[in-house]
């Protein structure tokens, strides 16, 4: 096989031997591919930048026996502004591990991988609640992978106004108040809440972050949220706990 070009962008990096790195790239055709990069920690090394955590890129890869080799990179977009704040690297941080955990090696996800530079330039470039980027980021890719909760109205009677909503985890869906004893435990939602659901699962793209909610419906979607990643995903994601230690 001959080399292969390809954008992408590093979502974990390990160093190995005396001065090189082995990365794995989300890439734009060719999905979650692991590349050894020689001597990429050398000061004067054409591969340091491109090498870097969150550094998104053009590559040219050779495939070896084991994995791919990157004969050279050019940086497209590095995200400075997220690895020199520790606020927004934590977030970002998490949305990483969300990424290695959902994605298989060579299975590309053209809209993961859409959603995931999306979200990071938000959390860069703007000025956006990183939590309410976090939490955006976390429903739509749930819904990508196939794990989209019904959030047009009560998944029971058809009922589409969302005010009054509950949000049932056994069902996966919204439930009204005239069928909330269909699950005793579901979760009592604002109007807000259930309003910003229904717009993170629903929106297109380029729609997908122009919305705010208060701090109030924040906490509602965290709390929402983190369960549901729990259920679907099987892991409990606590790695923005370290924010609340810091504030």
């Amino acid at each position: 096989m001959g080399y292969i070009k390809t954008s992408g962008i590093v979502i974990k990096e390990v160093n190995t031997g005396e001065a090189d790195k082995i990365i794995t790239v989300l890439t734009r055709g060719m999905g979650k591919v692991t590349c050894y990069a020689k001597s990429a920690r050398r000061p004067k090394s054409n591969l340091i930048a491109g090498a870097q955590l969150l550094c998104y890129s053009d590559y040219v890869l050779f495939k070896g026996r084991e994995m791919y080799s990157i004969n050279s990179c050019d940086v497209i977009e590095s995200f400075y502004e997220i690895r020199n704040d520790i606020v927004r690297l934590t977030y970002a941080a998490h949305l990483v591990d969300l990424i290695n955990d959902v994605m298989q090696e060579n299975q590309p996800s053209f809209k993961v991988l859409q959603l995931f530079l999306n979200t990071l330039h938000m959390l860069a470039k703007t000025d956006k609640s990183p939590e309410l980027l976090t939490r955006i980021f976390e429903l739509r890719l749930l819904s990508i992978l196939g794990y989209a909760p019904y959030v047009r109205g009560c998944m029971n009677c058809g009922k589409e106004e969302l005010q009054g909503m509950s949000f049932s985890y056994k069902k996966c869906g919204f439930l009204c108040e005239h069928c909330i004893i269909q699950d005793e435990f579901a979760y009592e939602l604002s109007t807000a809440a259930a309003m910003a659901m229904n717009h993170i699962v629903h929106a297109r793209l380029q729609d997908l972050f122009s919305f705010n909610v208060s701090e109030n419906v924040l906490g509602e979607l965290e709390k929402l949220l983190r369960r549901y990643l729990r259920d679907r995903l099987e892991k409990d994601y606590t790695k923005l706990d370290f924010l609340k230690m810091i504030k």
